[in-house]
């Protein structure tokens, strides 16, 4: 009797692991997938780094940065975040002589460029990490 149900734990226990593995390849799978760039315009573009299957809202993989870019709660942002700690205007992100700027809008609850809050504006390098409420961004310069 003992060897039986040794032998019944043995396989489940090996079932759970081979789907253990099978849940693995299929995030790799689906993070490779939607790594596809080509579709975005232009040099510069926000990646968001968040999973998008997690959050209460709807929201974009990529946003590209033609010119200029705002995001917040109001519609007419470029960027909608219907997140309780992003603001009507929270933040925006501008480009002058090639060279992107981020510029804090007065929003409640702060900008943060690679983890520290930024008060006016500051200039963007590519990798640089944008975080509002419970959101984070990868700025992406391909210039």
């Amino acid at each position: 009797m003992f060897n039986f149900i040794s032998l019944v734990f043995k396989y489940i226990f090996i079932i759970i692991i081979y789907l253990f593995i099978f849940s693995i390849i299929r995030l790799i799978y689906l993070d490779i997938r939607s790594m596809d760039v080509s579709a975005i315009d232009g040099d510069a573009y926000l990646k968001l780094i968040n999973r998008i299957d997690k959050l209460p809202y709807k929201i974009k993989e990529h946003y590209p940065i033609d010119g200029e870019l705002t995001l917040g709660r109001h519609s007419d942002n470029d960027i909608l975040i219907k997140d309780p700690f992003v603001s009507k205007k929270h933040f925006q992100i501008v480009e002058d002589e090639g060279d992107y700027y981020l510029e804090d809008l007065n929003s409640a609850n702060g900008t943060f460029l690679n983890g520290e809050r930024i008060e006016d504006v500051a200039k963007l390098s590519n990798g640089d990490i944008i975080k509002v409420g419970n959101i984070e961004f990868l700025f992406v310069n391909r210039e």
